[in-house]
């Protein structure tokens, strides 16, 4: 799909300076920019290479005024970067503006779906199912029975949806998600053979939910598993049973949280972090790149390390640990010194 720099210039509201009907059918870095490409400059160290890209066109600063002649056609706006952010967000919008069923699929005659949808081949939608408006479901997805799915979400390729599931409005499920498996729920019979405990309970995702490929989110074993609005799962990410997230919560990759264990609002999670089970970590919090929880946490903590505790006094108790060795060498120099010493009297 082509699209000529006055096209772009409208989205984005910009002046054209250089030829208008210039082309364009991709994006590119501007230090990697070749014909054909469009590419942007809002970071002035990279100034320089606007003058040797190759790319056709480029989005700059409305205040920004070249040193030299330019071949590329510029589009001039308010702010650069936004401009490119929101022409990122309508590339997307048109390059997933699919519509339509393809074959084969299965959809069961009791469900109900809304206007413009898209289903991927392969797909299956089962019994009772309740589809909204704009939604577009993958190939290779499955719903289950009695799962309710709001307006303008989308199911990426091969994402597993179990019964009994809500899910909101605008939320994005990435490839390779299963949302509503069962929870890790054993309990050993007298024999000592560890036997599953029913998990009947589903899982609810509200509104403006996004989640990363290969991510998990387990039913309750009673009652519902949550995900509030705006919360936003990395890739691989591991919610277990009757887990409550609180809105606007982000979570880095590869983290796992335990079963019942409730975690806050506008909290910011880094990577590998595991969190265990039948906690409260409260509100506005952060926790550090792999760090290890295991009691509550209070609203606003920052914390890192495993167990985790206090961000700066862990990084002051790190200084005394990258210090050990020194220390150990001093400690036997000072026990060589004194057992010399005592010889002596």
């Amino acid at each position: 799909m082509k699209f000529t720099a006055q096209q772009i210039a409208d989205i984005l509201e910009g002046d054209v300076e250089g030829n208008p009907n210039e082309e364009v059918s991709k994006l590119s870095k501007i230090e990697d920019g070749e014909k054909g490409s469009l590419t942007f400059l809002s970071n002035p160290k990279y100034n320089p290479y606007l003058y040797t890209t190759n790319a056709s066109i480029a989005i700059v600063d409305k205040s920004f005024q070249p040193e030299k002649e330019i071949s590329t056609t510029l589009i001039k706006v308010d702010n650069a970067y936004k401009a490119f952010s929101k022409l990122l967000e309508f590339y997307n919008e048109v390059k997933n503006n699919k519509s339509g069923r393809e074959q084969p699929h299965h959809i069961a005659s009791s469900a109900k779906i809304g206007k413009n949808e898209y289903i991927g081949a392969f797909s299956y939608i089962g019994d009772n199912v309740t589809i909204g408006n704009n939604v577009k479901i993958y190939p290779n997805c499955f719903i289950g029975d009695n799962t309710v799915i709001g307006d303008n979400c989308t199911l990426f390729a091969g994402v597993k949806i179990y019964s009994e599931t809500q899910i909101g409005s605008n939320c994005k499920i990435h490839s390779g998600c299963t949302i509503g498996s069962d929870g890790f729920g054993y309990a050993p019979n007298e024999e000592g053979v560890y036997k599953a405990i029913p998990q009947i309970g589903n899982v609810v995702i509200e509104d403006n939910v996004d989640i990363g490929s290969g991510s998990t989110i387990d039913r309750a074993t009673l009652g519902s598993t949550i995900i509030r609005q705006g919360v936003k799962l990395d890739n691989q990410i591991q919610i277990a049973h009757n887990v409550e997230v609180g809105k606007n919560t982000v979570i880095a990759a590869q983290t796992g949280i335990a079963g019942s264990t409730k975690v806050g609002e506008n909290c910011v999670i880094g990577g590998q972090v595991g969190i265990a089970g039948h906690l409260n970590i409260g509100n506005n919090l952060k926790i550090q790149a792999q760090s290890g929880i295991s009691k509550n946490l209070k609203d606003g903590s920052v914390v890192q390390g495993t167990p985790a505790f206090n961000y700066s006094d862990y990084f002051k108790s790190y200084v005394h640990f990258r210090n050990l060795p020194k220390m150990a060498s001093t400690l036997n120099k000072l026990e060589k010194k004194y057992d010399t010493q005592n010889q002596k009297i």
